[in-house]
């Protein structure tokens, strides 16, 4: 154990007292956070001028409602001829020429566009969505409901449904639109911490196997104790950045957070987490989806408990897979001879990645319930579910299978290592690894 400890400080001092390191770790929540609005701040600052569309209306019914907005401008030709117009919007600044045919309510396909440029989805979008609107209203004049569009407003209904989880004393609030957020956010860190520090541990390996350090190490150390410190030590850098990014999380939520919000939501949320009655709350007319949403994202104790079962599944899904990495770089001289024998190791990965995008679906199916036991899709498919709400039991089972594959996978890795790292100059199948297995 004592060598297992030294070769751990050595790979752990070796990758964390980097600058690149520290920098990485305290820049990733900023960059999540920053990718998390970018789309929002690319629609602001994407959009171009207003668009110029002049409008031959041969029914004479709908280009008197088309209405201007920030992305389209209409500009209407009384009687205009279809050809002069196309001429002149090439000589002018005009984006095209908008024909409506005579008969477009009874065809609503009596209609086209004609651009100078290229057209987009949002204008064409805007401009069927609104001739379209026309259409209806005018069908609808023929059924002779006077005042039909006043009672179409006045029957309209945006419904705030509100959702309780049954728990053994009482019922408790939900948002499902947050917890299937989180849960594939921490799939995919999950997913990240797998692939990257696996192949870290794996490249590592093959270094040092090619310098030769490894020949001089195993007259002193066994090679199983070499594999498990560096397992363990790769494990530990990225358990530190797990507890750095939980440290900073929390932070925002419990002081952060609070500060941003409104007086008025802050005051909702409180209410909601002391034990409000929600539905009261619905029937007073509060948007009680926005606040259970925000008093999830900022409740410390729901956060600190994610963090935890991140990092307990973090490290029993690195160690597992790590192990697998390592027998990998032991048998292999250069990372190139290393993806034939890297991709049955990759294939589970991926496949949890793309399960993880069927929780927001059901996070109960059958095949995510198995996949979310399985210990070699488990860390992320379970974390994926675990924001919506799971018996414990089955994240304890969950976490007992992936501990104990762990441990047979490093018997395994480790008959495989102390043969590998001898070889040079071959290139190994699996037949060839199988044979290591059993000397």
């Amino acid at each position: 154990m004592r060598n297992i400890g030294l070769i751990v400080m050595r790979e752990f001092k070796e990758r964390v007292y980097k600058k690149s390191f520290i920098i990485t770790t305290l820049l990733m929540p900023l960059l999540l956070a920053l990718m998390s609005v970018a789309p929002t701040l690319i629609m602001i600052y994407a959009k171009g001028d207003a668009k110029t569309v002049s409008v031959i209306d041969n029914s004479g019914i709908v280009a008197s409602a088309l209405e201007s907005d920030e992305d389209v401008k209409f500009v209407i030709v009384p009687n205009g001829d279809l050809q002069e117009e196309l001429k002149k919007s090439l000589e002018s600044e005009t984006f095209g020429v908008l024909y409506i045919g005579k008969d477009i309510v009874v065809n609503p396909n009596d209609i086209q566009l004609y651009t100078n440029s290229s057209s987009s989805m949002l204008i064409e979008e805007t401009i069927t969505s609104q001739v379209e609107d026309v259409i209806e209203a005018e069908r609808l004049k023929e059924y002779n409901i006077e005042n039909l569009k006043a009672i179409l407003e006045e029957i309209s209904v945006d419904i705030n449904l509100s959702t309780f989880r049954n728990g053994e004393e009482e019922s408790t609030v939900s948002s499902s639109a947050v917890s299937s957020l989180v849960g594939i956010v921490l799939g995919f860190v999950l997913y990240f911490f797998l692939v990257i520090y696996g192949s870290i541990v794996m490249q590592s390996i093959i270094e040092e196997k090619n310098s030769r350090i490894l020949e001089v190490l195993v007259s002193t150390v066994r090679p199983f104790d070499m594999m498990m410190g560096k397992i363990l030590g790769v494990a530990s850098v990225a358990a530190t950045q797990i507890v750095v990014w939980g440290v900073l999380v929390i932070t925002m939520s419990a002081v952060v957070l609070p500060m941003l919000m409104p007086d008025d939501l802050m005051a909702n949320i409180e209410a909601v987490q002391n034990g409000a009655d929600v539905a009261a709350m619905a029937s007073a007319g509060v948007d009680t989806s926005m606040v259970t949403a925000m008093a999830s994202i900022l409740d410390t104790g729901y956060i600190a408990k994610i963090v935890v079962l991140l990092l307990v599944f973090m490290v029993g899904g690195f160690l597992l897979y790590a192990a697998m990495y390592a027998a990998v770089g032991a048998s292999v001289d250069e990372a190139q001879d290393a993806q034939q024998l890297t991709t049955p190791i990759t294939i589970p990965i991926i496949l949890a990645f793309i399960i993880l995008t069927m929780i927001m679906n059901d996070p109960n199916s059958p095949l995510v319930v198995w996949c979310s036991m399985i210990p070699f899709t488990s860390p992320i498919v379970m974390m994926g579910r675990i924001p919506s709400g799971i018996p414990t039991w089955e994240i304890a089972l969950s976490i007992v299978l992936l501990y104990a594959t762990f441990i047979f996978m490093v018997y395994v890795a480790g008959k495989i290592y102390r043969v590998g790292i001898f070889m040079h100059g071959k290139k190994p199948s699996f037949k060839d690894l199988y044979k290591w297995m059993k000397y």
